[in-house]
C-alpha cells in the first residue's frame, strides 16, 4: 500500500483539478445560457425566411426561370462541406460526433471528391484524422450575435458554387435540442433544394422544437405548393431575377448564421455536461483516496503499536 504522503499528494492534486473543472463548468453554463437565448430567438426568423423564399421560388418556377443558386448540376464532381466545430476541447464527444457525421455523409454519397471549409480550430483534425483537404479555415467566436460574422464565408461559398468550383455545398453542424442532447446534422446548402425534406434548422427528426411552428409551415406548404391547386400569383418588382438575386444570398447567410448559433449552444452545453461529469469523477476519486489514506494511516499506527508491545515484552 502507498505511503500516506504519496496519497496526500494525490488527494491535493485531484482536489486542484476538481476546482478547475468546476470553474469551467460554471463558465460553460453562463455561455450556454447566452447562446441558448440567441438560438431560440433567431430560429423562427431563420425558418420563416426559408418558407418565404420557398414560396417565392415556386412562383418563379411557374414562369420557367431558374436561378443559378437553385440549379441542380447533372454531374456532381466536387463537393464542399462547411464544418462547424469548436475552438477548444474538453467538450466531450462534440467534435468527434460532427466529424464522424460528415465522414458518413461523404461515404453515403459515394465518396465524391470533397473539400472542407472549417469554422473553428478543432475542425482541422478532419485533415489529420481522415486525410481530407481543408480549403479554408475561419475563426469562430464563442458567442455570436451578428450575422456579419458569417458574411465573408457566405460570399465565398456562393462565388465558388457560381464559378463551378463545387457542384454541391453542404453544411455540417450540431443541432441544439436541449442542454443534455445535441444532434449532429449535415444539410445541403447549395444548390438550394426547395423539395428536400426536413430543411429547417433546429428541427431534429420529428421532435417539435421551441420556436418552430411546424403546423403553420405544413399548412402553408399544403396551401401554396400542391400541384393543380389554386395558389397565390406573385408580382416581382423590378423582376423575378433581381428579387432572387437579393433574397437567395441573404437566405444562405441566415442559414449559416443559424447553424453557427446552433453549434455554439451545443458546444457549451456539451462542455458544461463534460465538466460536470469530470467534477463528479474527481469527487469520487477524492473519497476513494481518502479511504486509502485512512487505511494506510491506521495500518501505520497499528504497526507502531505492535512494535511498542513487542519491545515491552522483550524488556520483561
Amino acid at each position: 500500500m502507498a505511503n500516506t504522503k504519496e496519497i496526500q499528494r494525490r488527494i491535493k492534486s485531484v482536489t486542484s483539478t476538481k476546482k478547475i473543472t468546476k470553474a469551467m463548468e460554471m463558465v460553460a453554463a453562463a455561455k450556454m445560457r447566452k447562446t441558448t437565448e440567441a438560438v431560440l430567438r433567431t430560429r423562427p426568423y431563420a425558418n420563416l425566411s426559408w418558407t418565404t423564399v420557398l414560396n417565392l421560388t415556386q412562383g418563379v418556377n411557374t414562369n420557367k426561370y431558374l436561378h443559378p443558386l437553385l440549379e441542380e448540376r447533372k454531374e456532381v464532381k466536387k463537393v464542399a462541406i462547411v464544418l462547424f466545430s469548436s475552438n477548444r476541447g474538453l467538450c466531450g464527444g462534440f467534435n468527434s460526433a460532427i466529424l464522424s457525421k460528415a465522414k458518413d455523409s461523404i461515404v453515403k454519397h459515394g465518396n465524391i471528391d470533397t473539400d472542407f471549409i472549417v469554422v473553428g480550430k478543432k475542425g482541422l483534425s478532419v485533415s489529420s484524422r481522415y486525410k481530407y483537404n481543408v480549403s479554408a479555415q475561419y475563426d469562430k467566436n464563442d458567442t455570436a450575435y451578428q450575422i456579419k460574422e458569417v458574411q465573408s464565408l457566405a460570399k465565398m461559398i456562393i462565388d465558388d458554387f457560381l464559378n463551378k468550383k463545387y457542384d454541391k455545398i453542404m453544411v455540417a453542424y450540431t443541432d441544439f435540442v436541449s442542454p443534455v442532447k445535441q444532434v449532429p446534422r449535415v444539410k445541403q446548402l447549395l444548390p438550394i433544394d426547395i423539395n428536400a425534406k426536413d430543411d429547417h434548422l433546429g428541427i431534429v427528426g420529428e421532435s417539435p422544437q421551441v420556436g418552430v411552428d411546424k403546423e403553420f409551415i405544413k399548412e402553408k406548404e399544403e396551401k401554396y405548393l400542391r400541384k393543380g391547386k389554386e395558389r397565390f400569383i406573385f408580382t416581382y418588382e423590378p423582376s423575378a431575377e433581381e428579387v432572387l438575386n437579393q433574397m437567395l444570398p441573404r437566405l444562405i447567410e441566415v442559414q449559416l448564421f443559424q447553424a453557427l448559433l446552433e453549434s455554439n449552444a451545443s458546444e457549451h452545453s456539451a462542455r458544461m455536461s463534460a465538466m460536470n461529469k469530470a467534477t463528479d469523477a474527481a469527487n469520487d476519486l477524492v473519497e476513494e483516496l481518502t479511504l486509502f489514506y485512512n487505511k494506510a494511516r491506521q495500518s501505520a499506527i497499528t504497526s507502531e503499536i505492535a512494535e511498542i508491545s513487542a519491545g515491552a515484552n522483550a524488556l520483561e
